[in-house]
């Protein structure tokens, strides 16, 4: 700042002896006896001599002259040339005066910039307010006027607490609840790249005496090629206990028992590329306590150790290409997975899981959707009764009908009927069975319903409702947000 002060001075001051005006201190005062000018030699003119106050002739033809005979007629700075120099010397100014204000205005201009800016805040009376300017609604759409919660989860990120609704049949009706951490807002997300990092905790409780509490964190490193995740449980859940495949005793009377695991699990998946396949690995470890409310000779009592442990490694291969996580309108979505678990891998028993999803979405029409979805599971070994497979449709409970192996599809359509209001059907079927090959003990089941959803967050493909549940036992009630067959 100092040294740019200097710089315009400078300038001002060579402007100003380029014009044949001297610039001097307020208090300096001088008399123009004889002395030499302070301009600088190279603004003066090549004849130039220091004039004086001095009663000269006039007159004469050949120049006025001094008593010394010097002739001062081309003198500018004599009485004679007063007038014509006072001309000059202003004529020159105001050229080199105007060639220079162009920048000196704008050295002025970037200098006071931080000085208006300090006035500005040091002024007493403060400037009248601008006029009001309506934010767009975060709960409200612009384009249509209904509710709309897409502005919310476009800026919603930091500390967000969460309740969920439990309708499932197996624990009855409840509600989960906690607290996540949002590191950035879900609109930066585009076409499933550049999702945030979220971390959970948060309990549940239903109103047969279910609860848990948990801790989890998801990830991404590396540009978004690598996600992890990592989550812990402990919780106590109560259950009945149908058989394993079909099983007359325990077909209309249960068994009560109450599963407490405490356990945690890391996973870690890379992507391949930049395509929308998927490698993973993950690790699980969890300690499970058993408890059955019924004599250790009942009838139908499966094999169970009142403490047991698990531990093992699941490889996993992903691809998906729906167009969003929520309510997909397009794309597929296929997972395979093979557990080995193992007492090398810290738990008590041997066996293997193997998993296989697909789930494909249709546009039919822009107010129609269809959806397919099929799953397989596969165990093998030393499994306990509590980890086999079981028929996962709404309209079934949890774990109601369990087998050595399961398979199931379901399909569902949905009708976008009128503005933001959809009508949904869907219908199932899945099956139980034990042997492999043999299809030992097989139990089938058949079920179908109805709901409705309400395009809640438009920018997200957010559709939440509820649908009713028809299954061979009873019938359920579910709320749902997003797809009912839901992956991250």
């Amino acid at each position: 700042m100092i040294q740019t002060y200097s710089d315009l001075h400078q300038s001002i001051q060579d402007a100003f002896n380029q014009g044949g005006v001297e610039i001097m201190s307020p208090h300096y005062t001088q008399v123009r006896d004889g002395n030499r000018v302070t301009i600088p030699e190279s603004y003066l003119p090549p004849n130039y001599v220091p004039g004086a106050l001095r009663i000269l002739q006039t007159g004469n033809e050949k120049g006025s002259q001094d008593p010394k005979g010097q002739d001062h007629k081309n003198d500018p700075l004599s009485v004679d040339n007063a007038l014509p120099f006072t001309l000059h010397v202003a004529r020159v100014m105001r050229t080199n005066l105007l060639n220079c204000a162009g920048w000196i205005a704008l050295l002025l201009g970037i200098l006071s910039t931080p000085l208006a800016a300090s006035a500005a805040a040091a002024e007493e009376e403060p400037s009248p307010p601008a006029p009001a300017v309506h934010a767009p609604s975060k709960f409200v759409s612009a384009d249509d006027g209904w509710l709309d919660v897409s502005g919310f989860l476009d800026e919603r990120y930091g500390f967000i607490p969460l309740v969920i609704p439990i309708t499932e049949p197996a624990v009855g009706y409840g509600a989960a609840g906690g607290l996540a951490f949002i590191d950035k807002p879900l609109g930066e997300a585009q076409a499933g790249f550049g999702r945030p990092n979220i971390t959970v905790v948060g309990g549940l409780g239903t109103e047969n005496g279910t609860w848990g509490g948990m801790a989890g964190n998801m990830h991404h490193w590396l540009d978004d090629r690598l996600q992890t995740l990592v989550g812990v449980i402990h919780a106590s859940v109560n259950l009945d206990f149908y058989g394993i495949g079909e099983n007359d005793v325990l077909k209309n009377r249960s068994l009560t028992y109450n599963l407490e695991p405490s356990g945690g699990m890391v996973q870690a998946k890379y992507r391949i590329g930049r395509s929308f396949v998927w490698g993973g690995l993950s690790y699980a470890l969890a300690t499970t306590q058993v408890k059955f409310d019924a004599p250790a000779r009942t009838p139908g009592l499966p094999d169970f150790e009142r403490e047991s442990r698990v531990g093992g490694l699941t490889p996993s291969l992903t691809y998906d290409s729906r167009d969003n996580i929520f309510t997909p309108i397009a794309g597929t979505y296929g997972e395979a997975r093979a557990g080995f678990f193992s007492r090398a891998l810290g738990g008590d028993y041997e066996f293997q899981r193997v998993s296989l999803t697909a789930m494909h979405f249709l546009p039919l029409h822009p107010k129609w959707t269809l959806g397919v979805r099929g799953d397989a599971a596969f165990s093998f070994g030393d499994v306990p009764f509590y980890l086999r497979p079981f028929v996962s449709l709404r309209g079934v409970p949890v774990m109601r009908y369990q087998g050595e192996h399961t398979a199931q599809v379901e399909a569902e359509l949905r009708w976008q009927f009128w503005k933001r209001f959809s009508l949904v059907g869907f219908a199932g079927f899945g099956g139980a069975w034990n042997e492999l090959e043999r299809f030992e003990n097989p139990v089938t089941v058949v079920t179908g319903g109805a709901g409705f959803r309400y395009e809640i967050a438009r920018k997200y493909g957010l559709h939440m409702g509820v649908d009713v549940a028809f299954g061979p036992d009873s019938s359920a009630i579910y709320v749902q947000f997003g797809s009912a067959w839901a992956r991250p």
